[in-house]
């Protein structure tokens, strides 16, 4: 292999990068978990979602190893079989799968909705930094995509939730107040959030 090129012909930038190459390949295996997932109502690949995620956890100060935990954090929620997900979570270290399980709500068969989302929020009063950063990372991503689609189709976005608008509204609210109880929280990422979820909140949204 010459230098700057990898096994595969790619170009390899000079080091020290940014980050490691442990980096690419969880993004390599969380693209994969959630291979045959679109985000809600959509027809876009999950993956957009990760990614958000991971942008938004980076943008706000994430180390690399909080960033890959965003790549994953619904891995061992969402991907299927479970334990093989979970079994690839813990393959980028134990401090990465702390931070997912701690941002895992629950697995299948899950508890019904609104005590699952309770108990989630009662839990983040005991959660450290990191899990703050990835969990508000993800949940930004979330808010904004909602009121992104709500501009381009209108208050049907809502029909996308397995609850009524107001529990989902409820939630969000429930987040920020959440999150900014807990002093490790970080200020400047739940101020956007609920900036986001004040948008979310709005009567009506100008349409394009």
């Amino acid at each position: 292999m010459d230098d700057g090129i990898d096994e595969r012909g790619w170009p390899l930038p000079p080091k020290p990068w940014l980050y490691s190459e442990r980096i690419i390949d969880a993004m390599a295996a969380a693209a994969q978990i959630h291979a045959r997932q679109k985000r809600k109502g959509t027809e876009i690949p999950y993956l957009s979602h990760l990614l958000g995620t991971c942008s938004i956890a980076f943008e706000y100060g994430a180390t690399e190893t909080e960033a890959i935990a965003a790549l994953f954090h619904d891995a061992i929620e969402d991907g299927l079989p479970t334990e093989a997900a979970r079994a690839t979570v813990y393959g980028f270290g134990d401090e990465v799968a702390r931070i997912v399980e701690a941002c895992t709500d629950g697995t299948a068969p899950k508890q019904a909705w609104r005590p699952r989302k309770e108990a989630y929020l009662a839990s983040l009063a005991n959660k450290d930094h990191s899990v703050l950063l990835v969990s508000a990372s993800d949940k930004l991503h979330n808010a904004r995509s909602i009121v992104r689609d709500r501009r381009g189709v209108g208050e049907v976005v809502w029909d996308r939730f397995k609850v009524q608008k107001s529990e989902t509204l409820w939630y969000y609210r429930s987040l920020v107040t959440a999150y900014r109880t807990n002093p490790a929280h970080s200020p400047a990422l739940i101020a956007e959030l609920d900036r986001t979820v004040t948008e979310m909140e709005a009567p009506s949204v100008a349409r394009p």
